[in-house]
């Protein structure tokens, strides 16, 4: 079986083909960016539209096949902006219903964790879920992927944008961020909000915009400190999961785990607690097409499908929301 995914929640408009052994013949995407401000749903839709049918033929070149070689096509149906979930939506249910392929529609933050556990030797991890929107402490318990832990105030993705722009940098301002962060010398004391199991970033930020306005610090030796705090507070979180779930591996995923310094801290923490970390190819750490494809055929294998007049978009949808029958 090969299946394509479509992955279209926020600023990537992605396409992935995948076989039901695991290998990923193709991974490629366009993604939204601007010089100046954050992302613009309408605007990221527009683009998603506008690169939809060329991602799709590159991505059919790269894997060498046409689309009636293709027996599943897959779709991010939550969570996500609601006007760049619908150009995914749409694109995946014209291929269905053209080339009467069946249809999965599938949860943007389990994909994340399942790619993971395809591509890693991770068998039954914590997964520290960091992207722009999202970012929650994930593990498998009792028939559903639960949430042990989130930000209580936005993802840490979007808090790193937010702080880029009161820079004056472009989206995304997460790789930004970090750039800034390696020119960093001097730690400065912020604002450190863990509540139990959760994190909040709302007066983190607020008190970032006053140092910022005051002129009295470096930009270089903020992103240094930010990196150093939030980066910390995730590790407490995530360190505590694993202790409450009796689990020995972390796995981490989203775009924000692509950061260096993230990984470091990870790694660290594992290698004192003797426990293992896993990190996934940044490729498959970003929002991608693969890991749709691959949760579909999991999905399916599991005999869920979804039918024209089911696959509407849940923006809103949580992760354990989703109930999990493949394991």
């Amino acid at each position: 079986m090969i299946c394509l995914g479509i992955e279209s929640t926020a600023h990537t408009f992605g396409i992935g083909i995948v076989t039901d052994k695991g290998k990923v013949l193709a991974n490629v995407k366009d993604v939204f960016t601007t010089k100046t401000g954050g992302i613009v749903p309408a605007k990221a839709a527009e683009h998603h539209a506008a690169v939809c049918d060329e991602v799709v033929k590159k991505a059919l070149e790269t894997a060498k096949l046409k689309i009636e070689d293709i027996d599943l096509i897959a779709f991010s149906q939550s969570p996500g902006l609601g006007h760049t979930l619908r150009i995914g939506a749409f694109a995946a249910r014209d291929l269905s219903l053209i080339y009467k392929k069946p249809l999965v529609g599938v949860n943007h933050c389990i994909a994340h964790l399942e790619i993971g556990r395809l591509l890693t030797d991770a068998k039954d991890p914590v997964l520290l879920y960091v992207s722009g929107a999202n970012t929650q402490i994930i593990a498998y318990d009792a028939g559903k992927y639960r949430v042990f832990g989130e930000s209580l105030d936005g993802g840490v993705g979007n808090f790193l944008d937010t702080f880029a722009r009161e820079l004056g940098l472009g989206f995304p301002g997460g790789p930004r961020i970090a750039e800034l962060a390696g020119k960093g010398k001097e730690f400065i004391e912020l604002p450190y909000s863990v509540k139990g199991m959760d994190i909040s970033l709302g007066g983190l930020l607020t008190n970032l915009k006053q140092k910022l306005k005051s002129g009295k610090y470096r930009k270089e030796d903020l992103a240094y400190s930010i990196q150093e705090t939030v980066f910390a507070m995730l590790l407490e979180v995530s360190e505590r999961a694993m202790a409450h779930c009796g689990k020995e591996e972390l796995l981490l995923g989203g775009g924000v785990a692509c950061n260096t310094r993230l990984q470091e801290m990870a790694k660290k923490m594992c290698e004192e607690r003797k426990s293992k970390c896993f990190v996934l190819e940044n490729q498959f750490n970003v929002d991608n097409g693969a890991m749709i494809a691959w949760l579909g055929i999991v999905m399916h294998k599991a005999g869920i499908k979804t039918r024209i007049e089911d696959s509407e978009i849940k923006p809103y949808e949580r992760t354990d929301d989703v109930k999990v029958t493949w394991r």
